[in-house]
This record gives C-alpha cells, sequence and structure tokens, in this order.
C-alpha cells in the first residue's frame, strides 16, 4: 500500500504518476486533479479539459480568455 500525497490516504490500489521527472501518489483521480491540474488565471478552476492558452497564460476557456486578452481570437477546442 501506499499513501496519497494529498490526503494522506493509506489505499491498496494507489497509483503513481510520473510529471517533468516527478513521481506522485495519489488514491483516487480527485486527489492527482486537486494536485497537477492547473489552474484558470482569470476564474481560478482546475482545468481537467483542453484549455486555452493566449501569450504563454492558461484558461479554462476561451471566454475566461477574452476576459483578459480582450479582442483576443481565441476559441474553444473541440
Amino acid at each position: 500500500m501506499a499513501v496519497c500525497e494529498v490526503c494522506g490516504n493509506d489505499y491498496d490500489m494507489s497509483f503513481e504518476v510520473i510529471a517533468q521527472g516527478a513521481r506522485h501518489t495519489f488514491d483516487s483521480f480527485e486527489c492527482a486533479i486537486h494536485r497537477m491540474a492547473p489552474v484558470c488565471e482569470h476564474c481560478g478552476c482546475r482545468v481537467i479539459g483542453h484549455g486555452v492558452v493566449v501569450e504563454g497564460h492558461f484558461y479554462c476557456c476561451a471566454h475566461c480568455a477574452r476576459h483578459v486578452h480582450d479582442g483576443a481570437a481565441v476559441s474553444d477546442r473541440a
């Protein structure tokens, strides 16, 4: 068993994620998302889908990106 680095649960079905050379242990996708998903720079929600990048800034959707980058020609990915 391994301990989840987010919630501390010692779980027999935990899993590891290796990202950018760092190894992470989680007991659920919920904890993995909490730790690893990027955060929208406008509304602060966790970006679980594709998201939108404008001028190096990450947003959950085109709507949030347009709020910060007025007139930006962005659209959500489908």
